[in-house]
């Protein structure tokens, strides 16, 4: 969905090439309803220009500067010149998650969905997470957790998760330790066992956590825990040894946390 209105002065805007004159180029802005900006001759690149068309081509998709929007005209004056490499990446980045995001709207609410429904939904995620795209994104990471500060209806809730989880890639990131877990009392092994299942979360991490505990070699044992940041792999990371401690602890043995794996062999 494009936006209905203006774009304002120093916002970068995404726009395909439509035509190029000798004295500038004409682009269509891919963001707005209906909206047209022209790049002058002298904003197209830094120095002399023998020609545009060395340049930029037609069909080309560009990153511009708004240097100056006259509504009565109808005029938005660009530049191209004026984007460094940095800005053009990120907001083309920005600019295909929010294709993404209109598309699993339309997933998620059907190729029929009318504006106001659109506009509602979009208007609650972006309020809370601060863009549609962040909103989708929190939603397959969290489920509904993510949504809870909206007033989104619950079927309205369940589209948005159900989508989120079935097309959006969740960036992860992965944090390893370790605990040696030690029980010579009578039934240690057994000790041991209900250690690692604590350890494991007794099936309550949460559906953003991936937690795995791997047998490296007695009394080593390897937790890698996958999250969606570091912050929160770390925490799981250091919870889920001190679950495995506290658990063989009542049982008679010791638990003890460590960030390299002491073992010679696998």
């Amino acid at each position: 969905m494009k936006y209905s209105g203006w774009p304002n002065p120093g916002e970068l805007v995404v726009g395909k090439i439509e035509e190029i004159e000798d004295f500038g180029v004409f682009v269509d802005l891919l963001e707005y309803e209906d909206k047209q900006g022209l790049i002058h001759i002298s904003e197209v690149a830094s120095g002399w220009i023998k020609n545009v068309r060395d340049h930029v081509r037609v069909g080309q998709t560009v990153v511009c500067k708004v240097l100056e929007v006259d509504k009565g005209s109808q005029q938005i004056d660009l530049s191209y010149k004026d984007v460094n490499e940095h800005q053009r990446k990120e907001t083309i980045q920005r600019w295909k998650n929010d294709q993404k995001a209109d598309n699993w709207m339309t997933i998620a609410f059907g190729e029929d969905v009318d504006d106001e429904t659109y506009t509602a939904v979009a208007n609650e995620l972006i309020d809370v997470h601060g863009g549609l795209y962040e909103g989708f994104e929190q939603a397959a990471i969290h489920g509904h957790k993510a949504l809870t500060e909206t007033d989104l209806s619950e079927e309205e809730v369940e589209a948005i998760v159900e989508t989120a989880r079935e097309n959006v890639s969740v960036p992860y990131v992965t944090v390893t330790g370790y605990v040696d877990l030690v029980c010579s009392a009578e039934g240690g092994v057994d000790a041991v066992k209900e250690a690692l299942q604590a350890a494991e979360g007794n099936g309550e991490v949460g559906n953003e956590i991936d937690l795995e505990v791997t047998y490296v070699g007695a009394p080593e044992y390897r937790i890698r825990v996958q999250a969606p940041n570091y912050k929160t792999a770390e925490s799981e990371l250091e919870e889920s040894a001190a679950r495995a401690s506290e658990a063989i602890a009542e049982l008679g043995g010791s638990g003890e946390f460590h960030r390299e794996r002491r073992t010679d062999d696998e």
